[in-house]
């Protein structure tokens, strides 16, 4: 046993009995949104919406409702983050040092969020959280003296035209670590500022043999090709015989359960996952108790939660927001409802629809998963598909054939006949009957969705799967540029880029 890694952990168990932090969620969420008005009452935003005269309602919650209208990216855009470039006191004291690109997916332009010092520091306090939550999982003490490797994007900033750094989040907060941090962050300052992915992959390859990893983070497609490539490169059976006290993956950015079996496959022991909301806008939760990928939301940040139902009640047949949605707050939601998540934050974000579908598991604590995205919600012919069914449909059919899916693609489009078919791409390793598949991921969606089963009973006449490999799904990424780190690759397409990717894939 380590006697410094006891040491550690016993200060996290002594540091997380001596915290006594307020357990009401509906007094933390005011609390939240009158601290936000209160600091922003003075600048552009909230000169014009009346900040200061919110502040003195009986009910600032509904105040605020009432006035501020909800925004997406490109009316938030348009309207203020672009003059927040130019000038400063638009959305928040000041002018943010930096503008995180959001990683988007393939075939999208990036976002441009303004990223501020109380949102950065914001995003410092719920890892703090997270790490008190670390004693509940009972890791042994050699985890407390191994390093972290987080596989981010580039730390390598750009400039834009108006002085500011600009790149994707998880560079920003890598290029913001403090001078300490270098003891046990990995791979490092050198090799998280090379901007070529394959480049970044192979040194952290090569430098593997010299670290003592026992936490790896980031998006679980790009860092299981790491560890693939590590165990290649250095001829290991599986990771843990170059890395024996890696004992934690900090999952985020996609749902983890469709590469699980391929985890393991590379395992030489059990590892636990840790999952995170960690977006441009905002880590907003975090597992923070063993066995469940649920987490806990984190109220007290600089966050303020609204939650339109994402039914009839909020959103039209394509998952739009209703003109005049039904909108909760922390107090009114309930569990297994899906809601389509609405934020206030420190970085001068208002009433803000990032465009990501949860859902409660626990109201005590508020415990979320993610359930999709409102894009990719898949209805044109009222099928009702929501990222969290199709992943539970590839799952079920891969565990009966006995193969390991992890990325997939499926697009409506028109067959020759000019009836609707669901296209689906399935991207593995294994070798897949086409036909099977097919077959069943059919009738898995048909018995888990009733209205699937409406819809393939009437408009949907059928659906087709080609089944490619992983190297031609990357090929398929990296011609947009689009490869390594924090890249989110789309699952639900138009018709137009599902018939790009089966030319692709043709022609490859």
């Amino acid at each position: 046993m380590s006697l410094f890694g006891s040491l550690v952990k016993g200060g996290i168990k002594l540091n997380q009995a001596l915290s006594f932090e307020t357990h009401n969620p509906v007094e933390q969420q005011e609390k939240q949104l009158r601290s936000l008005l209160s600091q922003a009452q003075d600048i552009a935003f909230g000169k014009y919406y009346g900040f200061a005269k919110m502040l003195e309602e009986e009910d600032v919650i509904k105040a605020f409702q009432k006035e501020v209208p909800i925004f997406d990216y490109h009316q938030m855009a348009e309207a203020w983050w672009q003059k927040q470039q130019e000038h400063p006191d638009i959305t928040w004291p000041g002018q943010p040092d930096f503008f995180a690109l959001s990683s988007g997916t393939t075939g999208k332009s990036s976002k441009r969020i303004p990223i501020t010092e109380e949102f950065l520091q914001s995003m410092k306090e719920v890892g703090t959280s997270l790490i008190k939550a670390v004693p509940s999982f009972d890791f042994p003490e050699e985890l407390f003296e191994s390093e972290v490797l987080m596989l981010s994007s580039s730390a390598n900033l750009s400039k834009n035209e108006n002085g500011h750094l600009e790149g994707e989040i998880s560079g920003i907060n890598v290029s913001n670590f403090p001078g300490w941090f270098d003891i046990f962050y990995r791979p490092g300052n050198e090799i998280a500022a090379i901007t070529d992915w394959d480049e970044r992959v192979q040194r952290i390859a090569e430098e593997a043999p010299h670290w003592n990893i026992g936490v790896i983070a980031g998006i679980p497609s790009w860092v299981l090709l790491m560890l693939q490539k590590v165990i290649e490169y250095n001829a290991l059976k599986n990771i843990h015989e170059i890395w024996p006290n890696l004992s934690v993956f900090a999952s985020g950015g996609v749902a983890f359960e469709t590469y699980r079996k391929d985890f393991e496959a590379i395992s030489g022991k059990p590892i636990t996952i840790i999952d995170t909301y960690l977006a441009s806008e905002g880590f907003f939760s975090y597992t923070a108790r063993p066995n469940t990928l649920d987490m806990r939301l984190a109220l007290e940040h600089g966050y303020f939660y609204e939650f339109i139902p994402f039914d009839e009640r909020g959103v039209n047949d394509q998952g739009g927001l209703l003109e005049d949605p039904e909108i909760h707050t922390i107090a009114e939601v309930e569990k297994d409802q899906e809601y389509v998540l609405i934020i206030s934050s420190c970085a001068g974000a208002w009433r803000y629809q990032i465009g990501d579908v949860i859902k409660f598991n626990s109201l005590d604590p508020h415990e979320i998963v993610i359930t999709g995205r409102t894009k990719f919600f898949l209805n044109v012919v009222g099928s009702q598909l929501s990222e969290e069914k199709m992943d539970a449909a590839i799952l079920e059919v891969s565990e009966a054939m006995d193969i390991s899916v992890n990325e997939y693609a499926v697009a409506a489009l028109k067959n020759q006949e000019g009836d609707y078919i669901h296209q689906w791409v399935v991207v593995s390793e294994m070798e897949i009957d086409e036909s099977v598949f097919c077959k069943k991921l059919d009738a898995s969606l048909k018995e888990a969705n009733k209205n699937y089963g409406v819809a393939r009973s009437k408009a949907l006449k059928g659906i087709d799967v080609k089944a490619i490999s992983k190297e031609t799904y990357h090929d398929y990424i990296a011609q947009g540029k689009k490869k390594g780190g924090q890249i989110k690759t789309p699952k639900v397409m138009d018709e137009e880029s599902m018939q790009g990717f089966l030319e692709f894939i043709q022609s490859a």
